[in-house]
């Protein structure tokens, strides 16, 4: 697009969007940021604060102005609300893939809109192909088009990924050398609302735990869940089941979640027939 059209780049705190920014700005474009807050909480969990301060510090070095957006009432709404239906149903929902499309790409869109932008930007490692289709970033081990996928074409017309063809390790060196005091912030994982706290500590607060079996294909016992909610297909990790002593020592895995009678089917072993499948149905397709 050409230069001196207004940007409005999403700044979240971290290396990926100061470096965005930097480029658009480099680019000869109007930059402003624009911070958006998706959850309070009392606790020391939550980034919330931290990243407001980084983005305020970004702002300043790159001498560009920032917005502060509130959108935690929306997030909650179209976003929260539907993580806690997905577990308390026995299924594992990708949250991210939900906030994109309803929140980034949706209440901050219209949002940046509103402030006169012309595109908004984004520290995603993803591009856009010029007829709107989404494609991956050029580096494999960050790219992040799968978390994109819900975004409609109509939004990513309107929007610019700066970094999809950068490595990591070329966004940090940049943020280094332009001195931006975020070169070296380590990457946000996980669930931004549920931040380093124990996963289920946390989903206990909305979702019941309800315990019951775990139980091997032919119904014998080999343990006690702590309730379907906490568990995902395929996870091996924090069963607390050890090797019985008619077994071997391979390792348990989730096959299967029994609704109705409150039952977690595990199997041992990576190679178990339970853990593949033959086909997938999908829908909602990009």
């Amino acid at each position: 697009m050409p230069a001196e059209s207004r940007i409005i780049c999403a700044i979240s705190g971290g290396v990926d969007s100061a470096v965005a920014a930097l480029t658009l700005l480099r680019a000869g474009h109007r930059v402003e940021g624009l911070h958006m807050t998706n959850w309070e909480d009392d606790d020391n969990y939550c980034t919330a604060a931290r990243d407001l301060q980084d983005a305020r510090s970004i702002c300043a070095d790159l001498e560009i102005p920032l917005h502060h957006a509130n959108f935690a009432a929306e997030y909650r709404e179209q976003v929260f609300a539907d993580f806690l239906t997905e577990y308390g149903s026995g299924r594992t929902p990708n949250p991210d893939v939900l906030c994109n499309r309803e929140i980034k790409f949706g209440v901050l869109l219209d949002y940046a809109v509103r402030l006169g932008g012309e595109r908004i930007a984004t520290g995603h490692y993803a591009r856009v192909a010029p007829d709107g289709r989404l494609l991956k970033g050029v580096d494999p081990n960050k790219d992040q088009s799968y978390f994109l996928h819900q975004v409609s074409r109509a939004a990513f017309g309107k929007t610019l990924f700066p970094l999809g063809d950068l490595q990591k390790g070329d966004v940090r060196r940049i943020a280094n050398d332009a001195g931006l005091t975020v070169y070296d912030k380590p990457d946000s994982t996980g669930i931004c609302f549920i931040g380093e706290r124990p996963f289920r500590e946390f989903l206990s607060r909305f979702v019941p735990a309800s315990p019951g079996d775990m139980r091997t294909p032919d119904g014998r016992v080999v343990g006690r869940h702590h309730g379907l909610a906490y568990y995902t297909l395929g996870q091996r990790q924090g069963l607390g089941i050890g090797g019985l002593a008619d077994g071997t020592d391979a390792p348990w895995f989730v096959a299967a979640k029994e609704q109705r009678r409150n039952v977690l089917v595990v199997v041992q072993g990576r190679d178990h027939p339970l853990l593949w499948s033959t086909g997938l149905i999908a829908n909602n397709a990009h």
